[in-house]
């Protein structure tokens, strides 16, 4: 069996066992963790399938839309209260994929709106704030991703672990399916095929 460093420059080795070397922490205290459940800041969501960002119409909150084999689902992103619940969208309406802009109609306050979603079919969620926070998915160990928050201006990382640069979420048991900031830059987010962990922040 080749090993697989045959394939990596030094300085892809030394990348990779920087990577491996940095235990999961907490985020930094501005951001704050949406969930508090012990021992992990999520809540499990089976099956799901993709998220995405929307602002409530009367707050400019933002909120959270998750789509996952069991329907769809509307968090307040600043509270992680489920404001709204749809067990059974039509089957026109139930992924995003049958719709050219991955989207799928909104929920509770943003009913009558559609909501572009992320995840298992495609999309994507902005990976920079306008004040320059990053995130960032890596896979030195894969099939495991890990998202990286941090301050540097990403990869490489230059300061210590835990300083400007943060491993704040490992997959081990389940499919990464989309990791993002909101539009706002207030809510940060991670999508498994099982779980939703979100952080939030006040600007």
């Amino acid at each position: 069996m080749t090993n697989r460093n045959e394939a990596l420059s030094p300085y892809q080795v030394e990348l990779c066992a920087q990577l491996l070397a940095a235990p999961v922490v907490p985020a930094p205290a501005t951001w704050r963790p949406v969930f508090d459940t012990d021992p992990y800041p999520w809540v499990p969501v089976g099956g799901l399938l993709g998220i995405g960002f929307a602002s409530h119409p009367d707050t400019g909150d933002d909120l959270v839309m998750v789509v996952s084999n069991d329907g769809h689902g509307l968090f307040d992103a600043r509270t992680g209260e489920k404001i709204a619940r749809d067990r059974d969208p039509g089957p026109e309406h139930s992924t995003p994929d049958a719709v050219p802009d991955l989207s799928c109609p909104g929920l509770g306050p943003v009913a009558g709106h559609r909501v572009r979603i992320a995840g298992l079919f495609g999309g994507g969620l902005h990976t920079t704030t306008e004040d320059g926070w990053t995130l960032e998915v890596v896979s030195p160990a894969w099939p495991n991703d890990r998202v990286l928050l941090s301050t540097d201006g990403g990869l490489p990382h230059t300061g210590p672990h835990g300083e400007r640069w943060w491993h704040i979420f490992h997959s081990r048991h389940s499919t990464l399916r989309a990791v993002g900031f909101s539009p706002s830059g207030r809510t940060l987010a991670v999508a498994t095929s099982s779980d939703l962990s979100l952080w939030h922040r006040d600007l």
